[in-house]
C-alpha cells in the first residue's frame, strides 16, 4: 500500500510559486523597459498640468480628465529614453529626434566663426510629439558657445536658421570643427544649453532640450557625405546622418 509522505504536498506549492515568481518578474521588468523617464526639466511642467487638472475638475469634473491628457502628452514630450550611439569617430550622428528637412551646402552662421565658405547642413525638425532632449553629433571638445535672440517663426522653414532666436556650439572633432545649432520654433521659447566650453563630450552626449518644436542644424566641414535623405525620420544618438572618409557618395532614396 503506498504511503503518504507529508512533504510532496510542501514541495509542490514551492514549486508552484516559484513558477509564478518569474513570470512576475517578467511581467514587472518589461513594464519597467516599456515606461520611459521623464527628464528633470520637464517635472515643473508635468506638475503644473496635473494641479491645474485638478483645479479644473474641482470646477467641472470633466475638465478633471482632458487636464489628465494634457498632463499625459507633457510627460510624454519631456521623455529622455535612453539611446544606443555607434562609436566610430568617421560617423556623424543625429543631435535630435525628428525629420529631416534639409541637406544642403550653406555659410554656417556668423557666431559660430567657422568661416564664410559653405559648409554642409544637415537639419532636423522636431515636432511637439518628437522627443526634444539633444544630443551630441561627434566626439570632441566644446569650443565655443553663443546665443543668439531671434524671432519664432516655423522651425521648418529655411528662414528660420538666420531669423529664430539659436544656440550654437562648436566641437573639435577629429575631422575639424563643426557646428550645432539649437533652434527655436514657433511655439518653442526656452533652448537649454547644459554644456560648457572647453568640455570633452562624447557622441549621443545629451548637452541640452528645446521646449515645444524646434530644429536642430549641423554644419559639417569638407569630406562629409551626407547618409540620410529629405523626409527621413531621425532618431536622437543613433540615426548616422553623415559620415568622414568615405569614397562613397551621397545616399539615394525612394519614397514607396
Amino acid at each position: 500500500m503506498p504511503q503518504h509522505c507529508p512533504g510532496d504536498g510542501f514541495s509542490l506549492t514551492s514549486k508552484n510559486e516559484n513558477a509564478r515568481r518569474p513570470a512576475a518578474m517578467s511581467l514587472f521588468n518589461t513594464v519597467r523597459n516599456t515606461i520611459v523617464p521623464v527628464h528633470k526639466e520637464g517635472y515643473p511642467f508635468v506638475a503644473a498640468f496635473f494641479v491645474a487638472s485638478l483645479v479644473l475638475g474641482w470646477i467641472f469634473k470633466p475638465l478633471f480628465w482632458i487636464g489628465m491628457i494634457f498632463t499625459l502628452w507633457c510627460a510624454y514630450f519631456f521623455r529622455d529614453p535612453e539611446r544606443v550611439t555607434p562609436q566610430d569617430d568617421d560617423l556623424v550622428i543625429s543631435p535630435a529626434d525628428g525629420k529631416v528637412s534639409a541637406i544642403q551646402m550653406v555659410t554656417p552662421p556668423a557666431e559660430l566663426n567657422l568661416g564664410s565658405e559653405p559648409m554642409l547642413r544637415i537639419s532636423v525638425f522636431m515636432n511637439v510629439f518628437n522627443c526634444h532632449v539633444n544630443r551630441a553629433p561627434m566626439r570632441g571638445r566644446i569650443v565655443s558657445i553663443n546665443y543668439r535672440s531671434g524671432s519664432f517663426v516655423n522651425a521648418e522653414l529655411d528662414k528660420a536658421s538666420e531669423d529664430n532666436e539659436r544656440n550654437g556650439l562648436v566641437i573639435e572633432t577629429r575631422h575639424g570643427q563643426i557646428g550645432v545649432v539649437q533652434i527655436a520654433g514657433l511655439v518653442a521659447r526656452r533652448i537649454l544649453c547644459w554644456a560648457n566650453p572647453n568640455e570633452p563630450v562624447d557622441a549621443g552626449e545629451r548637452f541640452g532640450l528645446i521646449r515645444f518644436g524646434s530644429r536642430l542644424d549641423v554644419f559639417l566641414p569638407a569630406g562629409a557625405a551626407p547618409r540620410v535623405s529629405l523626409g527621413q525620420t531621425a532618431v536622437a544618438g543613433e540615426t548616422v546622418i553623415a559620415e568622414f572618409a568615405s569614397a562613397k557618395g551621397p545616399v539615394i532614396s525612394r519614397r514607396s
